[in-house]
């Protein structure tokens, strides 16, 4: 029964994240995200308290699952500079899954300034992001191949130019450009971590 159950949560979880890539956030109605899954508005309103009872399971669960994923690539090279590359890999998936998932996310990020548990969501993943970062920092100050000194602001530069360079790429609307804006996010990170004037 819990397996069940279970099963019919994923479903419209899934379904959730379909019906806002392709209608957005503030359109998207618990109805549509029923449709989407091919259940009875009921069903949804069984398992989910309203629509942002729902999305925020969704973007519990997105973030988690892209966490654990950059997280596994990262863990997998000995090199700093192997793990930078494999954490832009991870983020950097293709132009179609990064289309599809921003769009969602970024719906996400505008609603959660105005919304505390979306918000609390957010810093959750923020904060295991620069615990990647501080992985691959600690790694390439023990090799001696980075030069920043405070570990902490680089984390967060990390994920900041990462961000940066996918919101700049996303906003060409040209899917040709993806590896460019890849290679542009490596590139600065990189002289970012090994220019003397990031260890003042």
């Amino acid at each position: 029964m819990k397996q069940k159950a279970e099963l019919r949560r994923q479903q419209i979880i899934k379904a959730a994240f379909e019906a806002v890539a392709d209608k957005g956030y503030e359109a998207v109605t618990l109805q549509d995200i029923a449709e989407y899954a091919d259940v009875s508005k009921g069903v949804s309103n069984y398992y989910f308290k309203n629509k942002e009872d729902v999305l925020a399971h969704l973007l519990i669960q997105i973030t988690e699952r892209i966490y654990e994923k950059e997280k596994t690539a990262v863990e997998m090279e000995s090199s700093a500079q192997a793990m930078l590359h494999a954490y832009i890999d991870s983020v950097f998936v293709g132009p179609l899954e990064n289309e599809r998932f921003f769009k969602v996310y970024l719906d996400f990020l505008a609603q959660a300034t105005r919304n505390e548990r979306y918000r609390e969501i957010n810093a959750r993943f923020y904060s295991n992001c620069a615990s990647i970062c501080t992985l691959i920092l600690n790694r390439g100050l023990d090799e001696g191949t980075y030069t920043v000194t405070d570990v902490e602001e680089a984390s967060k530069t990390i994920r900041s130019l990462i961000d940066g360079f996918m919101i700049q790429w996303l906003m060409t609307g040209d899917r040709d450009q993806h590896s460019t804006y890849k290679k542009l996010s490596l590139s600065a990170i990189t002289s970012y971590l090994t220019s003397r004037t990031a260890s003042q």
